[in-house]
């Protein structure tokens, strides 16, 4: 954890400020600017790039990975360059929380694992760097996008003990207890051996994002 000297009231304003960008829900925004179905309407019903991707246009699925993945990176840069440490890692969680949590959209939103790399990245490089590539290499052997978004964030945590970085750990740890949770319907899949994999024709219930 990091040693919290920041004023309660101004870890607040960055705590609501850092929600209310991750809560911009760039799936639905993206769609909508490329003239697509709403994401929400098409296969799991989520706002996360694999469902963008459904529609058919892999520019605006791309296009949605890097602005959830933006919205947190730049949440956490603002805090950190404005505030502190301190106000950078809440600032990483609330902006986590908004995606999966959208005040604009009820309270629902995706699954999380781009807006949590994008935070990782902007927290540590380091770390970024080490949860994209479990992520991609757990894709690669599994051909489950699922469970690289699930085991990225689990191995989050022990990457940034093992970098140094033990005081960021508890947030990541945070982080990859709501992502699994997300994933929850997926995990049961995996388990039972019936969990999409990448390039399966048919579309899953439910998605990694």
């Amino acid at each position: 954890m990091p040693i919290f000297e920041t004023s309660g009231m101004i870890l607040l304003i960055v705590a609501a400020l850092s929600y209310l960008l991750g809560s911009v829900p760039f799936g639905i925004v993206v769609s909508r600017l490329f003239g697509l179905a709403d994401p929400r309407s098409i296969g799991s019903g989520n706002i996360g790039a694999t469902n963008v991707l459904r529609s058919g246009s892999k520019p605006a699925a791309a296009l949605t990975v890097l602005l959830d993945g933006a919205k947190g990176g730049i949440a956490v840069l603002i805090a950190r360059a404005t505030i502190g440490e301190d106000a950078a890692q809440l600032a990483a969680l609330t902006a986590f929380l908004g995606h999966l949590y959208s005040v604009w959209l009820g309270f629902k939103g995706g699954k999380g694992v781009a807006t949590f790399l994008g935070t990782v990245l902007a927290l540590s490089p380091l770390i970024g760097a080490a949860a994209c590539g479990i992520w991609l290499v757990t894709v690669a052997i599994f051909r489950m996008s699922s469970l690289g978004g699930i085991m990225a964030p689990a191995l989050a945590p022990l990457a940034a003990i093992a970098l140094g970085h033990s005081d960021k750990a508890v947030v990541l740890a945070a982080m990859a207890v709501f992502v699994w949770w997300r994933h929850r319907e997926n995990i049961t899949r995996i388990a039972n051996g019936t969990e999409p994999k990448v390039g399966q024709s048919k579309a899953p219930k439910d998605t990694s994002e």
